[in-house]
């Protein structure tokens, strides 16, 4: 008990070790961040200049003896290439450049989202105006609709009841979407997918130009508004 006590954990960190080694043989990093200035450590690199023009292959002493009279920083950008590729630049502008142009492709990232809209088979002509129109709003900013018909005691008997509807209401916007999956019965309920036309991208920015076009029609009619100076007597 003891010997397999003792020899466990030694094996424990070979296993690690051997890990450990493997992964930096596949060219894995430890770290996300490349390597900058004194914290490469190769005996040369093919260097780019801050323009981006070629200087050639280099030793590491002269491209750091070079990014010392740019005043800039030696960035590894290439670090699996022979020899590793640097380039001059900002570093510290870079990475804010890097973080605000992800910062931007997030905003303007489309999500696509499924509402859900319920219905009742005997449902009162303003309740599916009111209900409609939601869908017709959610169609418009480029989201999928689910329509679920919910039967309540002997409304379970009708299921054409509920049909009926969803194809009543598949064709009052179908100018807007279609059907992207057929009414089928799920338990007490009867659910069909509306998707839109547009997609959400095409419906963000149809959105910002409308604002846009919103914000200079205030502004134009503010400037209107405004009284014109009277000329200065003479």
């Amino acid at each position: 008990m003891c010997v397999t006590t003792r020899w466990s954990q030694p094996k424990r960190r070979y296993a690690a070790v051997r890990q450990a080694v493997a992964w930096c043989n596949r060219g894995g990093s430890i770290s996300a961040e490349p390597r900058i200035n004194d914290r490469i450590r190769v005996p040369e690199v093919r260097l780019v200049g801050p323009s981006g023009e070629q200087v050639g292959i280099v030793p590491l002493a002269k491209a750091l003896e070079l990014a010392q009279e740019y005043d800039l920083d030696l960035v590894e950008v290439a670090a699996n290439a022979r020899p590793p590729v640097c380039k001059l630049m900002d570093y510290g502008k870079f990475k804010y450049e890097s973080a605000m142009k992800a910062r931007e492709a997030r905003k303007n990232q489309a999500h696509t989202v499924i509402k859900e809209m319920k219905l009742r088979p005997k449902i009162d002509p303003h309740d599916y105006d009111t209900k409609k129109g939601h869908v017709v709003r959610f169609l418009k900013q480029g989201d999928k609709v689910k329509i679920t018909i919910m039967f309540r005691g002997r409304e379970q008997s009708r299921p054409e009841l509920g049909y009926r509807l969803l194809q009543r209401l598949a064709e009052d916007v179908q100018e807007l979407g279609f059907v992207e999956s057929n009414p089928k019965q799920d338990g007490r309920n009867m659910i069909m997918v509306l998707g839109p036309h547009k997609k959400k991208t095409e419906a963000m920015a149809e959105a910002r130009e409308a604002q846009a076009a919103r914000k200079a029609e205030r502004q134009g009619v503010s400037a209107v508004e405004e009284p014109a100076e009277e000329p200065a007597e003479a």
